[in-house]
């Protein structure tokens, strides 16, 4: 696995771009006590579920490998110009 640079920051935004599309969705919001733990896990579940992220090896599903992934998904949902992605 390879570190995306401005990987934390990408995983942050990509917490908000799921959740978006989560409530979207029609998934209830999580709450104000969620761990981001319990965020990443959960969001990237349901990307995967809805294919819009390939699943991990289950011996790689891991926090570290979950919030990669995340990371990835966002860079291709930003505008080229958005300043993560330089």
């Amino acid at each position: 696995m390879k570190k995306l640079k401005n990987e934390a920051a990408l995983t942050k935004k990509a917490l908000e771009v799921a959740e978006i599309y989560a409530q979207r969705r029609g998934y209830k919001k999580f709450g104000p006590n969620d761990s981001s733990n319990v965020k990443v896990e959960a969001l990237y579940r349901l990307l995967v579920s809805e294919g819009l992220v390939a699943a991990l090896p289950k011996q790689h599903e891991d926090q570290p490998n979950m919030k990669h992934k995340l990371a990835i998904w966002v860079t291709k949902q930003l505008p080229e110009d958005h300043p993560l992605l330089k």
